[in-house]
């Protein structure tokens, strides 16, 4: 019997976790102090309401996002993400996503998680997921020091396609190179890569995406409640 290889993509916030990592961290930082509490809090709630009605502006989002990062050494910002992971994330990796993954993962397939979420909150998640891969809005550094921009295309809505293909190309592969394609998300923004993909999958999904899903005669699952 011919081995089959394929290629399986996880969005992370609200998909894998039973929460949003962008917001979360925001929040973290309000409650460190960090971040004024006053300034910060309606702005984060107010770019999460835009996203998840889909009218976000990701530019203006990754401004007021990455901006935090560039005002505070790396050892610095690594040390309050360690306590970021044990406080706000791992109580949010739900069995049910773990279990997922490392159905995938046993099944030799390709990994990867795809998040318009900056890679310097979402890399440790997706070691700890034990995901190889992380396909992620990547925050510009120079001189060690994250400069508050976004590098090259940010991993949002058709982002992820274009960023998703140079991965590939990189490991010198392309779409065809698979027997089957999964992706698995909670949000209408990623349509266009579920469209993509031979396996999409629904996961707790938004009001738009489940509507869409029953439309295709998509898989619609739950990662994040008692029955998955």
């Amino acid at each position: 019997m011919t081995a089959t290889f394929n290629l399986a993509l996880f969005d992370l916030d609200n998909t894998l976790l039973a929460g949003d990592s962008d917001f979360e961290w925001a929040q973290f930082l309000i409650g460190r102090g960090v971040l004024d509490r006053e300034l910060h809090e309606a702005r984060n709630r107010q770019f999460y309401e835009q996203y998840k009605a889909g009218t976000l502006d990701i530019h203006e989002f990754l401004d007021f996002q990455l901006k935090p990062l560039s005002r505070h050494p790396r050892a610095e910002l690594d040390a309050w993400h360690r306590d970021f992971m044990t406080a706000r994330i791992r109580p949010i990796m739900t069995p049910a996503a773990q279990a997922l993954v490392r159905e995938h993962l046993a099944n030799g397939d390709l990994c990867a998680i795809v998040t318009a979420t900056n890679s310097f909150v979402t890399g440790p998640i997706a070691r700890a997921f034990g995901i190889p891969h992380l396909i992620a809005t990547v925050p510009a550094v120079e001189d060690g020091r994250f400069t508050g921009q976004p590098r090259g295309t940010p991993a949002f809505r058709e982002g992820k396609i274009l960023r998703v293909d140079a991965w590939l190309e990189s490991l010198g592969l392309c779409w065809q190179s698979f027997d089957r394609t999964y992706f698995y998300s909670d949000s209408h923004n990623d349509l266009p890569l579920l469209q993509k993909v031979s396996d999409p999958v629904a996961v707790d999904p938004d009001d738009t995406l489940r509507a869409h899903a029953e439309t295709a005669g998509w898989p619609v699952r739950s990662l994040h409640g008692a029955v998955s």
